[in-house]
């Protein structure tokens, strides 16, 4: 049963809009083809790189790293102009796609060519880019008045794509589930660090390359030890394939594992809490069998019978694809009382009581950080989510849950009124997917 639902979730997990993303990469293709080597191709002289091109990527993902090749006698011809000669390539490219997407929005941004198609949600950024002598590429980077850079993104296509063929698809499974459990916890975890830190783990435990989806659990549970371990503070990894440096700026991966890895360390196949904990770790996607699915429905009648569940979930509105840090934060407040903040008062186990005043709000929104560097400035929607647990909350038939859009400009207001473990998440929405999110538990110790 467990082993048919890690099936049935690789399988949930599977690109369902490739045939959009192609004939899109196709156009784009022909137009560069036309205008910088005079053919015409819709295939010749560009490279699907990142997740797409290591075939790791999952269901709902947001954006196509798009490598095109230029001939190598351009890159003369805008070394010898004056200014920001990155910058006017960039522009020049953008100017190319403009006459196959005059209405779609295109804006050169820093080191790539990104087209919105907000039709489909889908983000494709391209990379101009010229062959060196060892099969790298440069490419321009206009940050800081413009310069060429280094990218060997190819060898790690190939390693992917062999190590996922030499273990019966296991890796890609794998670096599927990861991304699953990276969107639903709600951080920011690197394509490219995810697969290299998987190509690892499973080199170093070869017998998983031949692993069923029986063994899945337990592999979990040996993969979520191994990432817990790494060094929090190392800078950088070696990239499966090319070698390149895969920087890691903050480290979030090892403590959200040892979390991961605690909630499964105990878990069997005969758990009553097995599917509930499954779900939580990779989201509500994760299949639960029909028969787990009646046993919990028999254990909860009362609960369903006399209770509305409105819960919504982010995942059924939108696709995720987690690729900016997010952090709310929240005041709480009493007349008479000296304000605190939440997450201090969870840190210091001092406890939350009722009749109390509740300010979120949010205290790093990366992404805002982002776009405050770009000429054109995309928009984005802010939505909240608070949802109240417990015994209390069926019995006042409270549950809440739903998820609205922001009309505070990133505050909510909410009050303390009875005990339960209580929670509330914030999501980024731009062009129509999730791209960060963040959550902060509220425990209630009392009743108003």
């Amino acid at each position: 049963m467990l082993s048919q639902a890690f099936s049935d979730f690789a399988n949930v997990l599977e690109i369902d809009n490739t045939e959009e993303i192609e004939k899109r990469v196709k156009r784009i293709t022909k137009r560069l083809n036309e205008a910088y080597w005079q053919i015409d191709s819709n295939e010749d002289h560009r490279y699907i790189v990142g997740s797409l091109g290591r075939e790791t990527a999952v269901k709902g993902v947001s954006d196509l790293d798009l490598l095109f090749v230029l001939p190598k006698e351009l890159k003369q011809q805008y070394d010898n102009r004056d200014g920001n000669k990155q910058s006017q390539l960039l522009q020049d490219v953008k100017k190319e796609i403009k006459k196959t997407y005059p209405n779609t929005k295109v804006r050169g941004d820093g080191q790539v060519v990104v087209v919105t198609f907000s039709s489909v949600n889908f983000v494709a950024e391209i990379c101009p880019a010229f062959e060196r002598s060892d099969g790298a590429f440069d490419y321009p980077d206009s940050n800081n008045g413009g310069s060429w850079k280094k990218t060997d993104p190819l060898p790690e296509v190939n390693e992917s794509i062999k190590t996922s063929n030499d273990s019966n698809h296991n890796y890609r499974y794998i670096c599927n589930m990861v991304r699953a459990w990276k969107n639903n916890s709600g951080f920011k975890f690197g394509g490219l660090l995810i697969d290299t830190l998987v190509y690892q783990f499973i080199e170093d435990y070869k017998d998983y390359k031949e692993a069923k989806f029986d063994d899945y659990l337990q592999l979990f549970k040996d993969l979520f030890s191994y990432l817990k371990t790494r060094n929090k503070e190392q800078k950088y990894w070696f990239a499966l394939g090319s070698n390149q440096k895969v920087y890691n700026k903050k480290g979030t991966f090892v403590s959200r594992a040892k979390k991961a890895y605690n909630k499964m360390e105990n878990l069997t196949e005969e758990s009553e809490d097995l599917y509930e904990v499954l779900q939580e770790i990779f989201g509500e996607s994760f299949p639960v069998p029909e028969t787990a699915t009646e046993s919990s429905a028999a254990k909860g009648a009362v609960f369903s019978s006399t209770v509305r569940n409105t819960e919504e979930f982010i995942s059924n509105l939108f696709p995720i694809d987690i690729r900016f840090n997010l952090k709310i934060e929240c005041d709480v407040t009493q007349d008479g009382w000296r304000p605190h903040k939440l997450r201090y008062m969870l840190k210091d186990k001092i406890p939350l009581f009722a009749s109390k005043n509740l300010h979120f709000y949010i205290v790093e929104n990366e992404f805002e950080d982002y776009i405050d560097k770009l000429i054109d400035k995309p928009s984005y929607d802010i939505y909240w989510k608070v949802l109240n647990r417990g015994d209390e909350a069926i019995k006042r038939n409270c549950i809440r849950g739903q998820i609205v859009r922001d009309k505070s400009n990133g505050n909510k207001y909410e009050a303390t009124s009875f005990r339960g473990e209580h929670l509330v998440e914030c999501y980024i929405v731009y062009n129509g997917t999730v791209i960060a999110k963040d959550q902060i538990m509220v425990p209630i110790t009392t009743n108003a």
